[in-house]
């Protein structure tokens, strides 16, 4: 994730294995929740325009497109045919 490898880069640099641990830990729960659900909600939309045959251009016009949805459209392939 982007946003837990960009907290775990502001940690001073080390070489001990206890010590990349921790800062890995101490990123990782520093992503908030609302973050987690965003990227869930999003990766959601993308696996679903996949499903329904949408290709990786497609997916990321109908994933804008259809945001404030879960789920894409069941016709959605229709809009493409036309």
């Amino acid at each position: 994730w982007g946003f837990a490898k960009r907290i775990y880069r502001m940690f001073p640099s080390s070489s001990k294995e206890e010590d990349l641990e921790r800062n890995m830990n101490a990123a990782l729960d520093a992503v908030p929740i609302k973050t987690m659900r965003k990227f869930a909600r999003r990766s959601d939309r993308f696996m679903d325009a996949y499903r329904k045959g949408l290709d990786g251009i497609q997916a990321v016009w109908a994933s804008k497109r259809y945001r404030g949805h879960r789920v894409l459209p069941k016709n959605i392939m229709a809009l493409f045919d036309k």
